[in-house]
């Protein structure tokens, strides 16, 4: 029974302007018959955290064989490589800018093959654009991997432990807790901490937040099982589905209470 082919992207470029519809329109000339599905293009502007947050979690959820473009790309046109990856669930396409770095980090490079994107064959043009690789390389090499054409065609292999790394993790183990910091601000106002569930299974704990260097003035927000359990507009710590600890409010958002941004750090205390 044949399965369709499913391509993904993920970019900066909004919705406002063509970027994405031209990406889309350059993957339809090589096969119009591949599933193209939006992940998000509303990642804020050359944010690589926002990025490889929202690419990580959403890779689980597509079937073997789905191609994932990203770019998000601040070096777009300057000497950082562009890549693919094919890990054992799926193919990533992208800048070699640290974006792929949430869903490759627990994969043995063994089972990993990158590709430095050399093959001019596979690009939509031999002279790219020096500020659109999303059109001109990225696209053009997505979907003719979708449409079954090999890794190892598009370039010079690469060692997988050369690849581009953001610092994910940045956790701190304290006396009464973990630090971490703000990996990512959803829609809603959310505050996405990068403190993972697996710290604080089984205990009571709540969110301390600083507001100065020195310690002197910080608001504690209590922990709880769903946004429900606050009162409107109240504050609230939760584990979110995507497992990581998160300082939500009550049919509001908890980032223009606390004018939280990406990188801060928080404290979570438990007990």
């Amino acid at each position: 029974m044949y399965q369709q082919k499913i391509l993904t992207i993920l970019t900066d470029f909004g919705i406002k302007d063509v970027y994405v519809g031209v990406m889309k329109g350059v993957i339809a000339q090589i096969n119009s018959t591949l599933k193209v599905i939006d992940l998000t293009h509303e990642i804020p502007p050359q944010n690589l955290n926002a990025a490889q947050f929202c690419l990580s979690n959403a890779y689980p959820y597509f079937p073997p064989e789905t191609v994932h473009i990203a770019v998000v790309d601040p070096g777009v046109g300057s000497r950082r490589r562009a890549i693919a990856i094919q890990l054992p669930t799926g193919f990533l396409v992208g800048p070699d800018n640290g974006i792929f770095s949430g869903i490759i980090k627990n994969i043995n490079t063994e089972k990993i093959t990158a590709v430095e994107l050399t093959n001019t064959e596979y690009w939509r043009t031999n002279k790219p654009s020096t500020t659109f690789h999303g059109r001109d390389i990225f696209a053009s090499v997505g979907a003719h991997l979708a449409s079954g054409i090999s890794i190892e065609k598009l370039g010079k292999k690469i060692h997988p432990e050369s690849l581009v790394q953001l610092p994910l993790d940045n956790i701190t183990l304290t006396e009464s807790g973990i630090e971490g910091c703000i990996q990512y601000i959803d829609h809603f106002g959310n505050i996405i901490t990068n403190i993972s569930s697996t710290y604080i299974e089984g205990k009571t704990w709540s969110v301390v937040i600083n507001h100065n260097e020195d310690n002197t003035s910080y608001q504690t927000i209590e922990s709880g099982n769903t946004y429900a359990e606050g009162k409107p507009g109240e504050l609230i710590a939760i584990v979110g589905s995507h497992g990581f600890v998160e300082i939500a409010a009550n049919g509001s958002s908890a980032q223009s209470q606390l004018n939280l941004e990406y990188g801060d750090r928080v404290q979570v205390t438990r007990f």
